[in-house]
C-alpha cells in the first residue's frame, strides 16, 4: 500500500473504506511479510490510520473489513514491538468481547451480529501475541487475560460460537506459553485451572448428549461419590472435529499450568490433590471417546497424555473404573478387565504408544518421549497399573529362540530403543522396562538380555546385580513358561536368548598353548587400550564401571560374581 493510497484511506468514508480494504485484502490474503511498509514511516501510518477507523462509531459497518487487513498486517513481525501501544491492544481487546465484567460479557455474547467482529479481533491479537513481545507484556496486564477468563464462564450458552472459543483458548494457550510469569495468576487468583477443567467437564457433557439424543446412546450410572464424568456406551464417532480442536487447546494450557506443579513434592492439599483427581477423571474419558477421525483422536489422545505427564503419582487411580461401572460392550471384552477394574484407558496409552513406534514422522524423541514418561509414571506410582501394563509388555517368555530385539511384539520394538543414540529416549525405555520387573536386574535381564541392559545397569551401579531402590509388592508366583523351562540353562544371559552349543576353541591345546594364547589377548587389548579404540573396565564397589590402568587389573576383579536375583514372572 504506497503513501497516496495510504492518504486515500484516512480521509475514506464508509463506501470508499470497503472498497479500498476490500482490494487490499484480495490481494494480500496469502501474504506474510511487507517490505514496502518499511520504508517512509508507512507502516505506522497504515496501522494508525485503520486503528482511528475502528473507533470511529460511524464506521460500525466497517469493522469487520478493518480488522481482517489488520489480521494480514499483524503476520509480519517487522516493526511491531515498535508500534504496538497499550491504546491499540485495548481496541482490539474491546472488539474481541473481552470485558472483565461478568454481566457485561454476557450482554455483548447475546449481540449475534457482533460475533464475526469479535472473531476478526481474536485472530488479530493472536498474531500480535504470537509475533511481539510488547502485545505479550501489554496483554498480561491490559485486563485481557481476565476477559478471556470471564468468558469462560459463559461456555455453556448454546449461542456462542465454537470459533469464538476456540480462538480465546488459542489466545490463552499463546499468553501461558510464552509469558510464564502469568500462570500463577491465571490458576490461583482467577482460578483458570478450576474453569478450564469444567471446560472439558462441558465438551464431554455436550457430546454425550447430542450423540444420545441422535443415535439414542445411553449414559450409564456414575460412581456414587465420584469425579467421573460417566462412561457411555456408542455407536458411532462422539467428538466432533471442532470438538476435538476445541478440547487440544484446552490441554495445551493445563500443560502449560502443571508443567512444574507439585511434581515429586508431595505438596499438594485436599483442595489441589482434588482438582488433580478430577482432571485425571476426565482425561480417562477422553483417552476412551471416539473421535470422527483417527488423526483427530491421535492428536487428542497426544495432549491428553503430555497432561497426564505433569499429573501427581496419586492422580493416576482415576485412569481405572471398577469393572461394574462399564459398559456392557467392555465387560465382554476380557482384554481390558485385570483385577476386577476396567483397563480401557491404560490399554489406550499402549495402544496410543504402538502408533507412535509405526508413525514415521517425526523424531523419535518428539514422538516417544511423552508417552515413555507417561507410562512409567502410571507405573511406578500404581500397582495394578505396573502389573496389567507387565502382562501386555512382558508377558512371560515363549519365544526364546530369537533375541529380545528381534521381531515385531512391543517388547521387541522397546529392546531395539534400548540401544538408540538418543539418550533421552534410551534413558525412559531402561526405566520403564525396569519399573515393569519391579527393578530386579535378573528379570531385566531376562527379558532384555544383559547386552541391551547395560547402559541402565551401570548408570545405577547393578551391574553385578541386584535391585533398584524402587519399593514394591513381594507378593508373587512362578509363571515361567515350560518353554523357557526347558532351555533355561542354555540361554546365553548376554544375548537374552537359546544358543547352540559351541565347540571348544581350545580343545585339544596342551596348556603351554593356552597360556600363549591368552597372552596374545591381553597384548592386543591392552594396545588397544593405549591407542584409544577401547578404555578397559572393571565393575566397582558401587557397581559401576571404572578405568583400569592396565588390562592385568582385570584380573583383581575376576572373583567378582555378579549377584544372581530370581528371573521368574513373580509379581
Amino acid at each position: 500500500m504506497d503513501d497516496l493510497t495510504t492518504l486515500r484511506l484516512e480521509k475514506a468514508n464508509e463506501d470508499e473504506l470497503l472498497k479500498i480494504l476490500g482490494e487490499f485484502i484480495a490481494r494480500h490474503s496469502q501474504t506474510f511479510t511487507f517490505k514496502l511498509l518499511s520504508e517512509n514511516d508507512r507502516r505506522r501510518k497504515l496501522w494508525y490510520a485503520l486503528i482511528e477507523k475502528l473507533k470511529t462509531p460511524s464506521l460500525s459497518k466497517c469493522q469487520s473489513v478493518c480488522l481482517e487487513a489488520l489480521r494480514i498486517l499483524s503476520r509480519d513481525k517487522v516493526g511491531l514491538d515498535q508500534l504496538l501501544n497499550n491504546e491499540i491492544l485495548s481496541v482490539l481487546i474491546r472488539l474481541a468481547g473481552l470485558v472483565a465484567d461478568d454481566e457485561e460479557a454476557v450482554s455483548i455474547n447475546n449481540k449475534q451480529n457482533a460475533y464475526k467482529v469479535m472473531l476478526e479481533a481474536q485472530k488479530c491479537l493472536c498474531n500480535l501475541i504470537y509475533n511481539s513481545t510488547t502485545a505479550q507484556r501489554l496483554c498480561c496486564n491490559n485486563g485481557c487475560l481476565e476477559g478471556i477468563v470471564v468468558r469462560l464462564k459463559t461456555y455453556k450458552d448454546p449461542d456462542l460460537p465454537h470459533e469464538i472459543k476456540y480462538f480465546d483458548m488459542r489466545m490463552l494457550f499463546l499468553l501461558t506459553a510464552l509469558c510464564a510469569d502469568i500462570r500463577p495468576k491465571l490458576q490461583n487468583d482467577l482460578h483458570g485451572f478450576t474453569y478450564l477443567i469444567e471446560v472439558l467437564d462441558l465438551i464431554l457433557k455436550s457430546s454425550a448428549e447430542r450423540n444420545s439424543n441422535s443415535s439414542k446412546v445411553s449414559s450409564s450410572k456414575r460412581r456414587a461419590n465420584s469425579s467421573r464424568l460417566g462412561q457411555w456406551e456408542h455407536s458411532g464417532p462422539l467428538l466432533d472435529d471442532s470438538e476435538v480442536d476445541l478440547a487440544c487447546e484446552v490441554l495445551k494450557i493445563l500443560f502449560n499450568l502443571t508443567i512444574h506443579d507439585h511434581i515429586g513434592q508431595g505438596s499438594l492439599d485436599e483442595e489441589e490433590e482434588a482438582h488433580f483427581m478430577r482432571l485425571v477423571s476426565i482425561l480417562h474419558d477422553i483417552l476412551i471417546t471416539p473421535t470422527h477421525t483417527k488423526e483427530k483422536r491421535e492428536e487428542l489422545q497426544s495432549h491428553t497424555v503430555d497432561v497426564l505427564t505433569n499429573m501427581p503419582p496419586e492422580s493416576y487411580e482415576e485412569l481405572l473404573t471398577p469393572q461394574t461401572d462399564v459398559g456392557a460392550s467392555v465387560d465382554n471384552n476380557k482384554d481390558l478387565e485385570y483385577d476386577g477394574r476396567n483397563m480401557e484407558a491404560i490399554f489406550e496409552l499402549l495402544t496410543f504408544l504402538e502408533k507412535r513406534f509405526d508413525k514415521a514422522s517425526g523424531t523419535p524423541k518428539d514422538s516417544l518421549s511423552p508417552i515413555l514418561s507417561c507410562l512409567c509414571e502410571c507405573a511406578r506410582s500404581n500397582r495394578v497399573i505396573r502389573k496389567f501394563l507387565r502382562i501386555k509388555v512382558l508377558p512371560p517368555l515363549r519365544d526364546v529362540y530369537q533375541r529380545p530385539e528381534q521381531g515385531e511384539t512391543l517388547r521387541n520394538k522397546l529392546c531395539r530403543l534400548l540401544t538408540s543414540p538418543i539418550t533421552d529416549v534410551k534413558d525412559l525405555v531402561a526405566d520403564f522396562l525396569f519399573v515393569l520387573c519391579k527393578e530386579n536386574v535378573g528379570r531385566l535381564i531376562k527379558y532384555t538380555g544383559y547386552g541391551n541392559a547395560a547402559g541402565l545397569l551401570a548408570s545405577r551401579g547393578l551391574m553385578l546385580g541386584g535391585r533398584g531402590k524402587g519399593n514394591y509388592s513381594s507378593d508373587s508366583e512362578d509363571s515361567d513358561t515350560e518353554e523357557y523351562r526347558e532351555v533355561r540353562d542354555r540361554i546365553n544371559p548376554v544375548l537374552g536368548c537359546y544358543e547352540e552349543p559351541k565347540p571348544d576353541p581350545m580343545a585339544g591345546m596342551s596348556e603351554e598353548q593356552k597360556e600363549y594364547e591368552a597372552m596374545q589377548l591381553v597384548n592386543m587389548m591392552d594396545k588397544l587400550s593405549r591407542v584409544g579404540v577401547i578404555t578397559s573396565m572393571r565393575i566397582d564397589e558401587d557397581g559401576k564401571p571404572k578405568p583400569v590402568e592396565h588390562i592385568l587389573e582385570l584380573r583383581e576383579n575376576s572373583n567378582h560374581a555378579p549377584n544372581r536375583e530370581p528371573e521368574s514372572d513373580c509379581d
